[in-house]
């Protein structure tokens, strides 16, 4: 890679740019990238870069950015571990966060792809990261990030920590009678202390021989001594082997996770220099969004254009922002107009965008621009002067031009400011125009500022040259910092005298004097330059509205696909529910013909008919499962068939067929089955018609006799009230539907009052003919003979 010469890039302000872009760096190996950083000279690694800075700023738009911790620069670490050294509990800390931050990280990119987020470099770039589990799993067992090395990290650093713990307890507790018991009048202060690592009491010193122990240090008065009883030697003797041991199995621990570390030092130390890269891509993200900056076009035809650009260490609320073209009509550019009319911030402007925008940055300018490729970029600007080399402005400017000369190609571009300035103007004209045609011969870009009326005219002769100029308010006598493509810069001389007081003869006489074939050229060259942006701006609006178009069919495509793939998913997925709809049904249907052959066997004595009535209500229900009574197509079947009053129906459950009587509720019908009268779900009916019927008589009746397994009578005793009836009302039903003219209910004597509740269920059945109680050798009041309809 080619490498841009400093000077400029210093004269330029891209330092300052990376400097504003360092605040938004987590990590040392980020900041050790951006530091190296220069803008590139080919195609292939702007592109590259350019792309991941944009793969970047959707993360951050998405995601709040690629999740990345502050690390530390590892390298030095692992140079020691290659030539054989152990790392301390620090230096592991950092590299085992290495190691946990590009775990996170590759999962972190892995769930972005399954989110479907596009991007275009950045995927290759976090899953080139090697990924080390048992390592890190370790290193995070044993180490936490402030270095401190944990129980876990061996059964016997936990074992003698808690050794330590108990003999600290012990050494505490015994020194508690000292600073509470006798001994405390012997004490300057009723506290433990540690001196030597020794537990030890602060003494009065004329206690000395009175308190005795060992001293081990004393106040710097004198006047304290710090003493160990003797009553705690040993146990303070048993905490220095404690604490002994426990250092030497941190260091054992240590020299462990070092040779554990040690054959992966090369994959640790790509993670990290992978992380600082993706580190770098976050910031140049982060830094174009609090800029407002945005996405730069590289242009294949050698041409830049800057749509409302401004430059980026002016606030961008407050700078002035100016359109900016260079390449395609014109190679050359000469600014003109009025001292601190912005002539010069412009110059600036245009080198520093095209630095940031060859260095992978977004650029502060409206969407849409283009930057071309320049593979340097010499820059001439500010009063250089210097008076330790004894060198005026001019030769200062000349000594720098000189250097250019020697340099410069066709795809240079070189930034003159007040060329041919600080000398005499007729000569400094004079070597302006000899310099650009210099320039210009070469093929290189060139931009300059300069006061030289000459240079006016020089625009307009020379081929692939334009003029420019900075505004200037004639009615405030200020500049607005606009810049003009293809209109020079006027004097406002006579704007500037007119405003002052000078005669209006005088101000007439001297403008019949100005040429007005210069002024109407002038008109026509700023008519095309805008004719020119005008077309620019169409076709940045027509590319926009065609990559929206694109990506609207596209989408549709997609989600085009996407239907008929979850259409066919879905009919796939139907079929296979209605298959083990179907196998559920078959064994569900199995079973209950397989209780009914077993009823059968047993001789039907112990079954009760509604047993057998509920067994075909369970039959017919698997003929129509739940989830076909919903299906908008047999609801609209039904609609055919709405019920009414008078219909012949099919009661699906029992099988039994019926007459409608009237709608008992929103969803309800009071159905007349036989001599029943049974209130049933509208959802359990099914209209037919008289062939129907009698289909139903032939293939879904029931037909019970007296041999059908009810008894002729029922036994209540023993039994609650409200079970009583409610067993009555079932074996009444049940007697019906066998064919029984009557039946005996034995309810017992008892208190009277199951006897009078049935009495009273019996007067309001409409099932029942009449009752009477049975005869004395029969029960007598104990039990009630029921004769039925």
């Amino acid at each position: 890679m080619e490498i841009m010469n400093e000077k400029s890039l210093t004269t330029l302000e891209y330092f300052k740019i990376k400097q504003q872009a360092k605040q938004y760096l987590v990590t040392d190996m980020g900041q050790k990238e951006l530091t190296k950083l220069r803008p590139f000279t080919t195609k292939a690694e702007i592109v590259l870069a350019l792309s991941e800075t944009k793969d970047a700023a959707d993360i951050l738009r998405l995601k709040d950015g690629i999740p990345l911790p502050k690390i530390t620069d590892v390298k030095p670490f692992l140079k020691r571990l290659d030539i054989g050294a152990s790392l301390s509990a620090k230096e592991l800390a950092a590299v085992g966060k290495v190691l946990r931050t590009t775990s996170e990280v590759r999962r972190f990119f892995v769930n972005l792809q399954d989110d479907d987020v596009a991007l275009d470099k950045l995927y290759e770039t976090a899953f080139d990261l090697e990924t080390l589990p048992q390592v890190t799993k370790r290193l995070t067992l044993s180490i936490e990030n402030d270095g401190h090395v944990t129980d876990d990290a061996s059964s016997l650093l936990k074992s003698l920590r808690r050794q330590i713990i108990t003999t600290e307890q012990s050494i505490r507790d015994t020194l508690a009678d000292f600073t509470r018991g006798k001994s405390a009048k012997y004490l300057s202060e009723a506290l433990v202390t540690i001196r030597q690592d020794r537990y030890v009491l602060p003494v009065k010193a004329e206690y000395r021989n009175s308190f005795g122990g060992q001293v081990y240090d004393q106040s710097t008065s004198g006047q304290t001594l710090f003493i160990e009883p003797k009553q705690i030697v040993a146990l303070n003797n048993r905490l220095s082997q404690q604490e002994a041991a426990q250092k030497e199995e941190v260091r054992r621990i240590l020299r462990e996770l070092s040779e554990l570390i040690a054959p992966y030092t090369s994959e640790i130390e790509a993670n990290a220099q992978l992380l600082g890269h993706l580190d770098l891509a976050n910031a140049k993200a982060a830094y174009a969004k609090d800029l407002g900056a945005s996405e730069p076009f590289l242009t294949d035809d050698d041409s830049l254009y800057f749509r409302q650009a401004w430059h980026p260490l002016l606030d961008p609320k407050k700078a002035v922002k100016n359109d900016i073209m260079l390449g395609k009509d014109f190679k050359t550019m000469l600014i003109t107009g009025p001292n601190t009319g912005g002539k010069t911030i412009t110059l600036k402007t245009i080198g520093l965008i095209q630095l940031m925008g060859q260095s992978g940055l977004f650029i502060p300018a409206n969407e849409g621009s283009r930057i071309c490729i320049f593979a340097e970029i010499f820059a001439d600007i500010g009063d250089e002067q210097s008076i330790e080399q004894n060198l005026s402005t001019f030769s200062s400017h000349m000594t720098n031009i000189v250097d250019f000369l020697d340099q410069i190609s066709p795809r240079s571009l070189v930034l003159f400011d007040e060329l041919g300035s600080g000398t005499d103007p007729q000569e400094g004209a004079a070597l302006a125009i000899a310099i650009l045609d210099d320039v210009a011969a070469k093929g290189s870009y060139v931009v300059a500022t300069t006061h030289y009326p000459e240079l006016k005219v020089y625009g307009y002769e020379r081929p692939e040259t334009v003029n420019a100029s900075v505004e200037f308010d004639s009615s405030t006598l200020k500049p607005t910092y606009k810049l003009l493509i293809g209109i020079p810069g006027r004097s406002n001389a006579l704007d500037i005298s007119r405003r002052l007081g000078l005669p209006q003869t005088i101000i007439d006489s001297a403008t019949q004097l100005v040429s007005k074939d210069s002024q109407d050229l002038n008109n026509m060259i700023g008519d095309l330059v805008q004719k020119r942006h005008d077309a620019e701006e169409e076709k940045i609006q027509t590319h926009k509205y065609l990559v929206e178009s694109e990506q609207l069919h596209s989408d549709l495509e997609k989600a085009y696909a996407a239907l008929n793939d979850q259409r066919d998913k879905l009919l796939e997925k139907a079929k296979q529910k209605a298959n083990d709809t179907v196998a559920e049904t078959t064994k569900k249907a199995d079973q209950i013909i397989a209780d009914l052959r077993q009823l059968r066997l047993n001789g039907g004595l112990n079954v009760k008919e509604d047993k057998l009535i509920n067994a075909k209500g369970q039959l017919n229900k698997l003929h129509q499962p739940e989830n076909l009574q919903k299906n908008k197509v047999l609801k609209r079947a039904k609609q055919k068939h709405d019920l009414h009053p008078n219909d012949d129906v099919l009661v699906k459950t029992y099988g039994q067929k019926g007459v409608l009587l009237h709608k008992a509720g929103n969803h309800d019908w009071e159905v007349q089955i036989g001599i029943l009268k049974m209130k049933i779900n509208e959802n359990d009916l099914e209209k037919i018609s008289v062939s129907e019927e009698n289909n139903q008589d032939n293939k879904a009746s029931v037909k019970r006799t007296a041999s059908s397994g009810i008894s002729t009578s029922l036994d209540l005793r023993g039994q609650r009230y409200e079970e009583a009836l409610t067993n009555v009302d079932r074996y009444l039903d049940s007697a019906q539907l066998a064919g029984y003219s009557s039946v005996t209910l034995i309810h017992g004597k008892g208190t009277g009052s199951l006897r009078q509740g049935i009495i009273k269920y019996l007067k309001n059945s409409r099932s029942v003919k009449s009752f009477e109680y049975a005869s004395p050798n029969a029960g007598g009041n104990g039990a009630t003979i029921v004769h039925l309809k």
